[in-house]
């Protein structure tokens, strides 16, 4: 009895997992279930659906004794596990509450309906462990065999007389306690899958976005205006699956690449009232509908839109759009992409003007290394925050704000000295930036006392702290450690920069600082050169160093 009665209930769970797998490939369901954060109307919905799902659980159950052998809690329970406490509440009301409606003063109607709403309760209060857990759906087939076997215990203290309902549990309760965990299990499963694909396809708009990046990286760099905006717009248009991609400034079209572009002309005002509320807002909005963009066109094709702002020194500029014909359509990886190419664009714009800068600059060769940008810096930067922006989207904006800092110091212009202390925040700037990228391998140390004075040339520690860190100890496997000292000799300053890392060879060490092609060197002669003409061919950069042992880098500042 019991063997015929599990494969029978298997067969209405496998009927429950066919409708769950059907729904799995519907877009809102999956919108819903991959959502980070829910608001109330979509708990809601979600109540409403597995609330339905724990119903048809109701009518594919087997009648026996008076009793239902039923597959109602897989539902209840996946929404609980899924949507929290209120989907749980809900959807077992909804299933509880028919269960005792289409059995008024049934053996177990009261006991069906009690239990129902407990176990979906009951799933709801586990949702943070069940998303916690390395093991979701070993979790999922034990709390949903524990909960089946709460079921029976509340048939045995409800449903009269006793000895029926025993004799009903002694039935039913194995059957329904694996039938129905395997069930549960197999839901999440089902539902684990859709997090998988939508995990791959942001994976795959990622690696997308470094190579619109690097196809892109030189256009904004020329500045913002119709013909960049036109190029990058057709690279992104024919990159990717977005129906017509645009940029703005703060008031008109500068370039639109897709449908639509018979009416949203470049160098036309901003039509649609949602580029108008992104640039107000200075945040990115979305809209679901052709009313929702607002276009004053009567047959514009554009239905859907991801619209951001792009940055300039945190002044919005202009916006990135990316549209879609069909209503509905903006997924979360069309989000991911729009925020994270607005970044990198804002980046590049950020660039054009170190690049005016570097011309202004080009006569003086303290200018000339304020405007200098290493771009493997940038690009490596750029892809760190980048790999940041889904999973720690607020280090990754910790990081942009220091890449802003950092190329905003090289920008300075007009500046002969800055504060010792002034100079420590550019170079932190940069080590955070590496830290991101190289985590444990760096154990950069800060031995500056408080209220020390010390006015030096702006730029002249970091190309010496950035030597140590990318030919001393990220030359090793391990990584090594960086320390910044100064010491305040009383007239003078004494600045150090010392690592563990691979060292220099004595050969190496004695040509440095000669005229040759070794633009590794530049950064060090350049400090060297601008020492000695500044404060005198005695206070010039000094370098002791040994293979394998690290290597000191000293300089002196004088306070006259």
């Amino acid at each position: 009895m019991l063997v015929i009665l599990l494969k029978n209930l298997s067969s209405r769970v496998g009927i429950i997992l066919i409708l769950a797998l059907f729904l799995s490939k519907i877009g809102l369901f999956r919108k819903l279930v991959s959502k980070e954060n829910i608001d109330i109307k979509d708990k809601i919905l979600l109540s409403i659906i597995f609330g339905v799902f724990g119903i048809i659980g109701t009518y594919t159950g087997i009648h026996l004794q008076g009793a239902i052998v039923n597959s109602r809690v897989i539902g209840v329970f996946v929404g609980g596990l899924l949507g929290g406490p209120l989907v749980g509440i809900l959807s077992g009301i909804i299933a509880g509450g028919h269960r005792f409606l289409i059995d008024i003063g049934g053996f177990t109607a009261i006991a069906c309906g009690i239990s129902t709403l407990s176990e979906g309760a009951m799933a709801g209060l586990l949702k943070k462990k069940f998303e916690n857990s390395p093991y979701r759906i070993t979790f999922a087939l034990i709390s949903g065999a524990i909960a089946e076997v709460i079921q029976m215990i509340i048939i045995l203290l409800v449903a009269r007389p006793f000895s029926e309902a025993l004799d009903l549990v002694k039935i039913i309760g194995i059957p329904m306690i694996v039938g129905n965990g395997i069930g549960i299990a197999a839901f999440i499963a089902i539902t684990d899958s859709i997090f998988k694909e939508i995990e791959n396809e942001a994976v795959y708009q990622a690696q997308l976005t470094l190579k619109i990046a690097d196809r892109t990286l030189a256009y904004f760099r020329k500045g913002y205006n119709e013909d960049t905006a036109r190029d990058t717009a057709k690279i992104i248009y024919d990159m990717s699956k977005i129906k017509a991609v645009a940029f703005t400034d703060t008031e008109k079209i500068l370039a639109h690449v897709g449908i639509g572009e018979d009416h949203h002309l470049v160098g036309s005002t901003i039509q649609t009232n949602l580029t108008k509320e992104a640039l107000l807002a200075k945040k990115y909005v979305v809209a679901n509908t052709r009313e929702e963009i607002g276009c004053n066109h009567s047959n514009c094709p554009l239905k859907s839109a991801i619209i951001v702002p792009i940055k300039e020194d945190d002044k919005v500029i202009g916006t990135l759009k990316l549209y879609k014909g069909q209503e509905n359509s903006i997924t979360k990886v069309d989000i991911e992409l729009a925020l994270g190419l607005a970044q990198m664009f804002s980046t590049q714009i950020e660039l054009s003007k170190i690049d005016y800068q570097r011309e202004l600059l080009s006569r003086s060769e303290l200018k000339a290394l304020q405007a200098q940008i290493n771009p493997h810096f940038l690009f490596n930067a750029i892809n760190t925050i980048v790999s940041l922006t889904r999973t720690q989207p607020d280090n990754a904006r910790k990081l942009l704000i220091h890449l802003g800092n950092y190329f905003r110091t090289n920008l300075q212009q007009d500046i002969e000295v800055v504060d010792l202390y002034k100079e420590i925040e550019h170079i932190n700037s940069y080590i955070e930036i590496e830290k991101a990228r190289f985590g444990d391998k760096l154990d950069i140390i800060y031995d500056i006392p408080e209220n020390i004075e010390c006015k030096l040339p702006p730029l002249l520690l970091q190309p010496i702290v950035e030597n140590a860190i990318k030919h001393g100890v990220l030359g090793k496997i391990e990584g090594g450690r960086v320390e910044i000292i100064a010491r305040d000799n009383g007239r003078e300053t004494k600045l150090v920069v010392k690592d563990d890392g691979v060292g220099i060879s004595k050969e190496d060490l004695e040509c440095l600082f000669k005229e040759n092609d070794n633009k590794e060197s530049i950064g060090l002669k350049n400090v060297n050169e601008r020492l000695r003409n500044k404060y005198g061919k005695e206070y010039g950069l000094i370098l002791e160093s040994e293979i394998n042992k690290g290597t000191t880098a000293t300089m002196v500042i004088p306070k006259f």
